[in-house]
């Protein structure tokens, strides 16, 4: 008899979309059949798509050490609810960063307590950083910020650090994603208001520092991920270095697709971020572009802080967003269900996590059902965070997940295992 058997769903197949039954055994996928034997477990699906879960690859969880902010339990929680089975956590945010081997080890002590979800860890590519003792204990890959980083014990990598860091990550066989804002033009003084602070960081600065990063990497063998790119024309980038050969690739974020200068200009600093969102040329360029296939994959960059942080003039106040719970929901009122699950699943592939993202038989049993005929406004109430607040409190949702599981299992904390990349 199979551990669980999830019972006449719509099931999202790398095949396509399948009325079927998915059976589990020992938390891996065994069978997606019409149809299925007895479970010792049974879920009804019926009327509900069965969606493989999200893997959130850029999540700011802040534990240890800043968890008035956010923290593993909450964060992971509010990804569970959002439909998500898995994240990978930056280094900065919590104290220490994690850029050496006693660091990682004490995120990992806590995630494997709080987290109720599966979890990788990046490790920080900063001055002085300990590469290789990262990679030994299984970092995701290296982080790097092109531009200040706000947070004063996670420095902004020079050209040298970089470089330099790149060409180690290359032997190493592990990638770098890079913050990439030209950190010269961003520290330029800026004004209290939300034209101002988008004024100081133009689309030139994330470009330069695109072409930079990707000059940099194909000199050094390096695979290169840019996290959150906001513009179309940086897409684009990406796109001509990848057409020769280079190893990169790029995400964005909801935030950068949803909410235009006008939703920032009446939201205040909740909707502050860097890069800021774009003006409707390039944000309208940056959708064409991530419906032509050109975007790897969506990615909440999910980096709250206490609500004191968000207070006060635009210009001071910190910059991120807390949107980890609405990811996918966001993206299923834009996109197909399949797309929208391909553009949440497909950072698996990307960063060699075996048997995550997709429901096929070995796969890890990690599903979202969710209800497509469900619309529904989103309440502060609804979000699982530290702090239930989001820019997306107050619009219209036009599907909702009505469950996830994590390895057959359902989210609660100590669930979430290590996840560490198959190296090259």
């Amino acid at each position: 008899m199979l551990d669980l058997v999830v019972r006449g769903g719509h099931v999202v197949t790398p095949d396509g979309v399948l009325d079927a039954d998915v059976g589990v055994a020992d938390g891996a996928i065994t069978a997606v059949e019409p149809e299925l034997g007895d479970g010792t477990r049974e879920i009804d699906a019926r009327g509900l798509h069965v969606l493989p879960a999200g893997l959130d690859p850029h999540v700011h969880f802040n534990e240890p050490g800043r968890t008035h902010w956010e923290g593993l339990r909450t964060g992971s929680a509010a990804l569970a609810a959002g439909g998500f089975s898995a994240f990978f956590d930056m280094p900065l945010n919590s104290t220490p960063p994690v850029v050496d081997g006693a660091a990682f080890d004490a995120k990992l002590e806590a995630a494997t307590r709080e987290s109720s979800v599966d979890f990788g860890l990046w490790g920080g590519l900063v001055p002085g950083a300990r590469l290789e003792e990262l990679a030994a204990r299984g970092v995701i890959g290296f982080k790097a910020f092109m531009s200040n980083s706000g947070i004063e014990d996670f420095a902004h990598a020079d050209d040298v650090t970089l470089y330099e860091g790149m060409a180690i990550a290359a032997e190493l066989g592990l990638p770098v994603a890079v913050h990439a804002e030209n950190d010269a033009l961003t520290a330029r003084l800026r004004g209290p208001s939300v034209r101002d602070w988008m004024a100081s960081r133009p689309v030139v600065a994330e470009l330069e520092a695109i072409g930079r990063a990707i000059t940099y990497a194909e000199a050094t063998g390096c695979a290169l991920h840019v996290v959150h790119v906001s513009s179309g024309s940086g897409v684009a980038l990406v796109t001509a270095a990848r057409a020769r050969g280079v190893d990169v690739t790029c995400e964005t974020c909801p935030h950068y697709l949803f909410l235009t200068p006008e939703d920032v200009e009446a939201l205040g600093p909740i909707a502050k971020c860097a890069p800021p969102i774009r003006d409707a040329p390039e944000q309208d360029a940056l959708w064409a572009r991530l419906r032509h296939g050109e975007v790897d994959f969506v990615t909440s960059d999910h980096s709250p802080s206490s609500p004191e942080l968000k207070a006060g003039a635009f210009g001071e106040a910190w910059g991120g967003i807390a949107g980890a719970q609405s990811t996918l929901e966001l993206l299923l009122g834009a996109f197909a269900v399949d797309d929208a699950a391909r553009l949440t699943t497909s950072a698996a592939a990307r960063f060699r996590i075996e048997g995550k993202g997709a429901l096929e038989p070995g796969a890890d049993a990690d599903f979202a059902l969710v209800d497509l005929g469900a619309p529904y406004t989103l309440q502060a109430a609804d979000l699982r965070y530290r702090h239930p607040v989001s820019p997306y409190v107050g619009r219209r949702l036009q599907a909702r997940v009505r469950r996830t599981l994590v390895r057959g299992l359902d989210p609660a904390p100590g669930v979430g295992r290590l996840l560490r990349p198959t190296i090259r």
